[in-house]
């Protein structure tokens, strides 16, 4: 029976291409979305017709605790197991002080924390009897101090401090890894100019922006590295180095 593997914002951008790496080295996929369904269908249907029954999608708003238990049980209800998570789904905006509300703090804290918590939560026994891993996505810039991104780097910060915990407490059964990206892709909903995306290229030692494979290869990686865990892994040109 194939492994199965939950990815969280698996339609599109970065985790569409940890599913689709994941999926080549012939794993099963839970394609989680929350509103882009079309996105997430067309890429089920692209793996079922390589190969039957490899991926299913299944809806969530990860800011509702209800929905992420529904989750979970979608996830198992693939092969009945699960044997790897990635936490990658993501809220990102801007939060000066002064402006944001108790509504922001729920959005940004819920994919970003509390769904990966109780996510890790829900399938802990699972992924124990499994030998299997979790790896989490942060954030380079939870030690650079981002302006105006005050709550989203209290939640990144916080899976990071979850991620090494928890590699403690779940070993010697489940490794616990993140990935730290640098600069990869524009925020959604934003398209930089040309002197800006040269700006940025230019504070990076590699001389230029990331790309979703170096993620999705670092994913791979520690999917395979089984004498890692609890590390914080950095993909991001040498930038975390300035």
């Amino acid at each position: 029976m194939s492994k199965t593997i939950l990815i969280t914002g698996a339609a599109k951008r970065i985790g569409r291409e940890i599913a689709l790496s994941f999926f080549n080295k012939g794993w099963d996929i839970v394609i989680h979305y929350n509103s882009s369904k079309n996105d997430a269908q067309v890429l089920a249907d692209e793996m079922n017709a390589q190969r039957d029954d490899s991926a299913i999608i299944a809806q969530a708003n990860l800011d509702n605790a209800d929905e992420i238990i529904k989750l979970a049980d979608q996830t198992l209800s693939k092969n009945n197991r699960i044997d790897a998570l990635v936490n990658n789904a993501s809220t990102f905006y801007p939060t000066p002080i002064g402006d944001f509300s108790e509504d922001d703090w729920n959005s940004l804290m819920g994919s970003n924390l509390k769904a990966p918590l109780f996510l890790m939560q829900s399938f802990s026994k699972e992924l124990k009897k499994n030998k299997g891993f979790i790896i989490n996505i942060t954030d380079i810039n939870v030690d650079k101090a981002l302006i105006n991104h005050s709550i989203y780097l209290a939640a990144k910060s916080g899976l990071q401090t979850l991620t090494q915990a928890l590699a403690k407490e779940l070993a010697p059964d489940i490794r616990v890894n993140a990935i730290a990206p640098g600069v990869i892709l524009e925020p959604p909903n934003t398209e930089w100019t040309t002197e800006q995306k040269n700006t940025i290229i230019n504070s990076v030692p590699l001389r230029r922006m990331g790309t979703e494979k170096d993620i999705a290869d670092a994913a791979i990686f520690l999917s395979e590295a089984e004498y890692v865990t609890g590390q914080i892994l950095n993909i991001d040109g040498g930038k975390s180095l300035s």
